[in-house]
């Protein structure tokens, strides 16, 4: 997820020496998409990205496949696709997709985009097992697909690190026999009164704040090595964050909110948080899975404690800010973080690992260094849409930052941080600005069609942007062609109102958000 900084401006110390992490990039193994397919999924958009051309987004390659659906006068050739993705809890998602039988020559694409829809509802909501009820032969490559050696293989082997459950696929003969809908919205506080401390835990330091009746007493930063495998490392680390800051309240501490990068439980469980990559899988799951909980329990006298994705509480802090539900909050930061409220303040539930979904159907799109896939939203809203497009959009750059080089196709975000502190430049110089805005109109593209995407399933009257990639004059750039975007081919969409932060929410919103979440 990208980082949503609860604090700023914080000091600083260091405890524990710090390794190298990995950075080596996971290899992209998708098969390129058949000619068949591409005749019904690919198309281009009304208002193109000027430096990425080819630049397919997934919710018009969709539109347009259901156009050929629609038109298709073969007998027997079109039949439908229902879906269920089961979550813990008794949460399941639900879905179906007209589908081209193996009779006709759309049966390619409806193979493809069948697996993007499920994939993108697995990032999105998360799920332990899937359930088809379809064509056989559909629904028989569909398994293979995510399982063992199959294009989703990825999928099938990190839904179980995130819900400790292994994961299975089924196939059942009528929809009948599907589990029904069922979304249970997450309650969270929104009154930070009392003493409470809140937390952020980043892959490069732990954030700490001290919070009571709403006002900020104190905050800090303390660096940690997210590399460590040693659970006990982490839980000393965050442990003495919070009780030096907790030392700052006037009482003791009756409640703690927190945000973590990656997939957080409704039980505020550590399912799949990527600060702690190197922990062996039994020992995460015995000793990470409940550190929250634990340290809520044996530190603090079991108080309440609440701790939900970072992508989240920049939308429970958004929603607080404007007054209204409805709000998707996205992070341009490192990657693409992002949540959403419903109109009553309350969270989906869902993993919101957004930055894994499929956002470009082009079959040479930007291969994403963190799974074995191709067109995904981390490539689009966040930084390194910024650094693969830099040359294009005129920026001098030294060698290792040329976007093919190996340097910037790792998952380190060092050098892209640096990439884009010379596109921030160029657009402050008049003479290279006109070229460098082009860089922003593009990912203001990329924002506009993917946020019609995410409205498939949520309504969305609000979006929140920040992070350090809308800074600056870009972000408003930015805001204007993705309300164009809306305008042109999604009018129904045009409504939606913009945000950027306002000074309150980037000194204290989010810390005070975060303080709230648990409620007495």
């Amino acid at each position: 997820s990208a980082r949503a900084p609860l604090t700023s401006g914080l000091p600083r110390c260091r405890l524990g020496p710090s390794a190298k992490p990995s950075v080596e990039a996971m290899p992209s193994t998708d098969h390129m998409m058949s000619d068949k397919a591409m005749k019904y999924l690919l198309c281009r958009p009304s208002v193109p990205a000027p430096l990425d051309p080819n630049f397919c987004p997934f919710v018009l390659g969709k539109r347009m496949y259901m156009k050929h659906i629609a038109q298709t006068t073969q007998k027997d050739a079109v039949a439908e696709l229902h879906f269920a993705v089961e979550r813990p809890g008794g949460c399941c998602g639900r879905d179906k997709l007209p589908v081209f039988t193996s009779s006709h020559d759309g049966f390619d694409a409806s193979v493809f985009l069948a697996g993007e829809v499920i994939r993108y509802m697995l990032w999105q909501r998360g799920g332990l097992k899937l359930i088809l009820c379809g064509p056989p032969n559909l629904c028989a490559a569909l398994t293979a697909a995510f399982g063992p050696g199959g294009k989703y293989e990825f999928e099938a082997k990190t839904m179980p690190k995130i819900y400790g459950i292994p994961w299975s696929v089924t196939t059942v003969a009528t929809v009948e026999e599907l589990p029904k809908s069922v979304e249970l919205p997450v309650v969270c506080g929104k009154v930070a009164d009392g003493c409470r401390i809140a937390f952020d835990l980043g892959k490069s330091d732990v954030k700490v704040v001290a919070v009571k009746d709403g006002e900020v007493l104190g905050s800090a930063e303390t660096e940690w090595d997210v590399t460590n495998p040693d659970p006990q490392y982490h839980y000393d680390v965050i442990v003495k964050a919070m009780k030096d800051i907790a030392a700052k309240l006037p009482g003791p501490v009756i409640a703690i909110g927190g945000s973590a990068t990656g997939a957080v439980s409704a039980d505020s469980e550590a399912t799949w948080c990527d600060c702690f990559p190197n922990v062996p899988p039994d020992v995460y799951k015995e000793k990470v899975v409940p550190i929250f909980q634990n340290i809520a329990r044996n530190e603090f006298g079991n108080v309440p404690i609440k701790v939900i994705n970072d992508g989240e509480v920049t939308a429970v802090a958004g929603g607080q800010m404007v007054g209204e539900g409805c709000l998707f909050g996205i992070s341009l930061g490192s990657s693409e973080g992002s949540g959403y409220v419903d109109a009553d303040g309350n969270l989906t539930g869902w993993i919101n690992e957004n930055a894994y979904c499929p956002c470009d159907m082009n079959p040479e799109g930007p291969a994403n260094v963190w799974s074995p896939h191709r067109g995904d939203a981390s490539m689009y809203l966040g930084q390194r849409a910024a650094t693969r497009l830099a040359k294009k959009g005129g920026i001098d750059l030294p060698e290792d930052m040329d976007p093919e080089h190996p340097n910037m196709n790792q998952t380190n975000h060092g050098p892209h941080a640096q990439c884009l502190k010379k596109i921030q430049a160029a657009m402050k110089d008049p003479a290279k600005e006109p070229e460098a805005r082009l860089i922003y109109e593009s990912i203001g593209v990329f924002l506009g069609y993917t946020i019609a995407q995410y409205c498939e399933y949520l309504d969305i009257k609000n979006v929140l942007i920040l992070g350090r990639v809308s800074s600056g004059d870009g972000g408003q750039i930015m805001m204007d062609v993705a309300k164009k975007v809306l305008e042109a081919d999604f009018p129904d969409l045009a409504g939606i109102k913009f945000h950027t932060p306002s000074e309150h929410m980037k000194r204290v919103g989010q810390c005070v958000a975060a303080a709230a979440l648990p409620e007495l």
